[in-house]
């Protein structure tokens, strides 16, 4: 027999969560590996078709499960995506100016090149470790990487392994993490940062 539900307490980084019935009832234990011909992730207000089981301490948990329809959304959500991915391409395009003028050194746009490809492999490793119960990676570590200039293959990461892009409280750190390397990357551009960076480089050569 098929029950109809919607999924509540949704943890996406660990994979769980729990689907309440229609028209009332207990609430039965959601993983994401008991999808069938799972198109993407599922989402808080999700609703699914499912067939009720019990685990080995009489616990209810979903199986079987199949995505009832398509979850209405508002457009909000759309446009923070469509300006998070023009932003990013602004900001490269930006940086990839500058260093060409010979307003910044080529060491900075290394320097984000490799902090970005640090930080996405950091995000799909934290992924892999949330979908396997294994060690996580520290979100200060995450936003370690975003700080010191690897928020772009950050944000790239968050898109394509769909990780952290729903967690509003880590959202917010990882834009002011965000603010505050281009308010930095700004100040570079100043005089004083100028000094300072041709002091840095001349100190490492």
């Amino acid at each position: 027999m098929r029950f109809q539900g919607k999924i509540t307490n949704w943890k996406d980084d660990q994979g769980f969560g729990f689907v309440i019935p229609n028209g009332g009832g207990e609430k039965a234990f959601v993983h994401i590996k008991a999808f069938s011909g799972r198109s993407r992730r599922p989402i808080e207000g999700d609703l699914i078709t499912y067939e009720l089981a019990t685990d080995e301490k009489r616990r209810f948990q979903a199986e079987n499960i199949r995505f009832a329809g398509a979850r209405a959304t508002s457009t909000a959500p759309h446009k923070k995506t469509s300006f998070d991915t023009i932003f990013a391409i602004l900001f490269c395009s930006f940086l990839a100016l500058v260093v060409m003028v010979g307003r910044l050194p080529f060491h900075i746009l290394g320097v984000y090149l490799a902090a970005s490809i640090l930080a996405f492999i950091a995000y799909a490793i934290d992924k892999s470790a949330a979908q396997n119960n294994r060690w996580r990676t520290q979100e200060s570590t995450l936003h370690l990487f975003g700080m010191i200039g690897g928020w772009p293959g950050a944000l790239l990461a968050q898109k394509t392994l769909r990780h952290k892009s729903k967690k509003e409280e880590f959202q917010s750190v990882f834009w002011a993490t965000v603010i505050i390397n281009c308010f930095a990357l700004g100040w570079l551009l100043t005089k004083s940062g100028s000094t300072f960076l041709s002091a840095i480089l001349g100190f490492a050569t």
